[in-house]
């Protein structure tokens, strides 16, 4: 009878270990998938800032700007699909659109010296320049936060207790890198 007993406590400690270690790996990867989800929420707050900014910006251009409709209807139309973004990948896509519509909208100030001295222009495009810093110190974040959820998530055994309930990767907030973006084509006619 107390070697039963004894067996018995055996396994149910072990048990107990076992639980008290899947419920450890749940548990690190639900602070770490919340971290993920903080750090995208970060982003979200720079980027909001940023749409609210280009219908000032483009109101300003647009005073000075009359003959150059497309652009401005360029960076209107990225705005909008940067707001209506489903998903990191399609944001980030979204995102792209939106820095090469204002990279346009900026050289036409070249071509406009009024606008380029004019200081609510200048206002706006040093507080676009703050949020796009603010924005890239956010998307290393949330990027780093990914980094180390999904390499968690894809190692032995949490990739087991992952799989069992439900836990999956997340993609990435990557933008296209300086040296890949294409210059803007601005014609002054």
């Amino acid at each position: 009878m107390g070697g039963f007993f004894g067996g018995f406590l055996v396994l149910l400690g072990l048990a107990a270990a076992v639980a008290f270690f899947l419920i450890g790996i749940y548990n690190r990867l639900v602070k770490l998938r919340v971290s993920t989800e903080d750090g995208w929420s970060s982003i979200d707050v720079q980027l909001k800032r940023r749409y609210d900014l280009i219908p000032n910006l483009v109101e300003t251009v647009k005073a000075y700007a009359k003959h150059e409709r497309e652009t401005l209807e360029n960076v209107v139309k990225a705005r909008q699909a940067g707001i209506d973004a489903k998903g990191v990948k399609e944001q980030a896509q979204a995102e792209n659109m939106i820095t090469g519509a204002l990279r346009q909208l900026f050289a036409l100030s070249e071509a406009y010296p009024d606008l380029k001295a004019n200081q609510n222009f200048g206002q706006l495009q040093e507080e676009l320049s703050t949020t796009e810093n603010k924005i890239a110190f956010a998307r290393q974040h949330y990027n780093d936060t990914v980094r180390r959820y999904n390499g968690t998530l894809q190692s032995f055994p949490t990739n087991v207790i992952g799989g069992m309930f439900g836990f999956q990767n997340r993609d990435f907030f990557e933008m296209e890198d300086e040296a890949q973006r294409e210059a803007p084509k601005v014609s002054f006619e």
